[in-house]
């Protein structure tokens, strides 16, 4: 991790969850983080926990469905204090409803989300990876119901993005290996991860062995950055052991 130190990287949902764990980390290892979320006041919470720590973190209000949002906070960085090399997408969302009776609207907006705010954010932060022939990591937090959608009434369209997340990773790194860049993107999939908001939105009720928790998951965040730079790790995925992942 110390050539990451005192770097500029991005976490979005930063105001909880994995998001705000994943911060925590990389202001630990020393770079300057800029935290996207909705909610100002939640990401003043997360600056009190990283303030004595060795890096920085700044808390942007960006709503990841709005593209001018994303693309705004983008430029603001660039321009303030120098471009980007570390993305890590953790912003998403589960609404709940269902795919027989399901509310359209929620629908799209998880897709606008979790596919779509991922794509922008990933483009603009490549674009200034290019721009300043930096070789960067983007880290896109995938769910395991991206792989394997479980059998559980009211996951409605959320596994579905998820599996748009896996496709996508394929994806960018086809692009980014024909445009000749070195900048690393990865796909990690966590199983349940309690103490989030869409793990109580989801209403599954997980035991208590079997779940992970948002320190799990930004460790194996730390784990992919701290890889070589010749080392791709291309999708990691993460589930607890000798369990099932949930019990309705």
């Amino acid at each position: 991790m110390e050539r990451w130190s005192e770097k500029i990287a991005v976490v979005t949902g930063a105001s909880s969850g994995i998001g705000a764990s994943v911060v925590e980390h990389l202001v630990g290892k020393g770079m300057m983080v800029f935290g996207f979320a909705r909610r100002l006041s939640c990401l003043d919470d997360v600056a009190d926990r990283v303030k004595n720590m060795d890096g920085l973190f700044y808390g942007k209000r960006v709503n990841m469905a709005e593209t001018e949002d994303i693309k705004n906070a983008f430029n603001e960085i660039e321009q303030q204090v120098g471009p980007v090399q570390v993305l890590v997408n953790c912003a998403g969302t589960f609404a709940e409803t269902s795919l027989c009776d399901g509310n359209v609207q929620k629908w799209r907006n998880t897709f606008e989300i979790n596919v779509i705010g991922l794509c922008t954010a990933t483009r603009e932060a490549v674009a200034q990876m290019k721009g300043h022939s930096l070789d960067g990591h983007i880290i896109h937090m995938n769910c395991y119901s991206g792989h394997t959608p479980l059998d559980l009434v009211g996951e409605n369209v959320y596994p579905a993005s998820k599996y748009a997340v896996t496709a996508l990773t394929n994806s960018w790194r086809y692009e980014l290996q024909e445009l000749g860049t070195k900048i690393k993107v990865t796909s990690i999939s966590p199983s349940f991860v309690k103490n989030t908001k869409i793990a109580k939105a989801s209403g599954i009720r997980p035991s208590v062995v079997n779940t992970l928790t948002p320190k799990d998951v930004s460790e194996a965040v730390l784990y992919v950055l701290g890889t070589p730079p010749h080392v791709q790790v291309h999708e990691l995925i993460l589930r607890t052991v000798g369990c099932n992942d949930v019990k309705s």
